[in-house]
């Protein structure tokens, strides 16, 4: 059974074979190993059927033998194809042309829209993002990644608290959502403060309510510090306890790094390849030389081709190599001792609540274990430990 792909791409031509007893041409072309195939009489004196181009160029010494008369009555396939293209060259490279320009511009920014921004706001927004670059006539290949525009965005424009950004064909569209100023406060429901953590209590300023406790007392979780209800007995009244109380509580953290470290920096040396990605291959068109690095570390960025709305398969990809430097470094005992109590401090304070204050630090234990520095820490912490319990009135 022939291959019907091969024969479309090779090519192939329908003869028609005119004379006396042109069977004997075919046993010809059968010895010679030709390929024919749908092979059929017409009449007493010719046959049709189709071989291949590469074949048909052999049947001239087989014609001079037979006495019988060739004619090639159609080309098909892939040089025939080309061929037709070729006769309208001028036609064919327009179109090239504007297919090439329709996903020129189908890449491109052209249009930036800005949603739920204040003229000031929105003023300031168009600024910072014409500065990054995204603009009509720019090329999407050449600007951040989404998150990235995102990200320096929302840091950049003051007056937003937040910006959503969302790429639709070629237009860019920023949704803002700007600063508000706090609300009036709503009104609070009778309410005790109690101590949310074992503390001693360090400074103390009321607001409303009654204290119930005073500086350097020890409370333990649940313990009352304010009471909402004011007043002598007999003429009490409930209100909702505001308080400023800060007490002091300890925190144990442990700590350890090795005498030895390996770090790793980068060079600043760096080299990028460019490929265009269908179907999870990458093909490289630009950057075909490889890195001389020892050491590297791989960046990737990939952008979508569009045509109109619709998004390609068809994907651009860059690739970059940076080179990194790596080194040991040897701590004396003191030195890994020093970074070991500032690697605790930085992981304690990253569990703290933002006003927190660490007044003390003490090192409770410390030891030198199979190249690392092990240390146990103590540490004294000023924090707001109150905790809000409602007083249901009627019970």
């Amino acid at each position: 059974m022939r291959n019907n792909w091969v024969q479309a791409w090779k090519g192939y031509v329908r003869v028609r074979v005119d004379g006396a007893y042109p069977e004997r041409f075919l046993n010809r072309c059968i010895e010679e190993r030709l390929s024919i195939w749908k092979i059929k009489r017409v009449g007493d004196e010719r046959i049709v059927f189709y071989m291949d181009i590469e074949d048909a160029k052999k049947i001239r010494p087989l014609l001079r033998k037979t006495d019988c008369k060739v004619t090639f009555a159609e080309r098909k396939g892939t040089p025939a194809v080309l061929r037709k293209v070729s006769l309208r060259a001028g036609f064919v490279a327009g179109l090239a042309a504007c297919l090439a320009v329709i996903l020129v511009l189908s890449n491109m920014v052209w249009k930036v829209e800005v949603e739920g921004a204040s003229p000031h706001v929105e003023h300031e927004l168009r600024q910072v993002v014409a500065e990054m670059g995204i603009k009509p006539w720019t090329f999407q290949f050449s600007l951040p990644s989404v998150e990235q525009i995102q990200r320096d965005v929302t840091e950049q424009v003051s007056g937003a608290t937040w910006v959503g950004v969302r790429q639709k064909g070629t237009t860019y569209q920023f949704e803002v959502v700007e600063q508000k100023l706090p609300e009036e406060a709503e009104r609070v429901s009778p309410r005790h403060l109690v101590a949310k953590k074992k503390a001693i209590i360090h400074d103390i300023f009321v607001e409303h309510g009654q204290a119930q406790v005073k500086p350097n007392d020890f409370v333990e979780k649940g313990d009352m510090l304010v009471s909402g209800e004011i007043g002598k007995e007999g003429k009490t009244e409930i209100v909702a306890a505001v308080a400023d109380i800060r007490g002091e509580i300890w925190y144990k953290s442990t700590a350890s790094i090795p005498l030895e470290r390996l770090f790793t920096t980068l060079t600043g040396e760096s080299k990028n390849r460019h490929y265009l990605s269908m179907f999870n291959i990458n093909i490289p068109f630009w950057g075909y030389r490889s890195h001389e690095f020892e050491q590297v570390q791989e960046f990737s960025e990939q952008k979508e081709f569009h045509f109109f709305k619709w998004t390609l398969p068809l994907k651009y990809t860059r690739k970059e190599f940076r080179e990194t430097s790596s080194y040991n470094r040897t701590y004396t005992k003191e030195e890994a001792i020093e970074e070991a109590k500032r690697m605790a401090r930085v992981e304690l304070v990253s569990r703290l609540p933002q006003d927190a204050e660490i007044i003390g630090e003490k090192v409770l234990h410390e030891a030198l274990e199979n190249g690392k520095v092990k240390l146990k820490i103590h540490y004294q912490v000023l924090e707001d430990i109150t905790s809000a319990q409602p007083i249901i009135q009627g019970d």
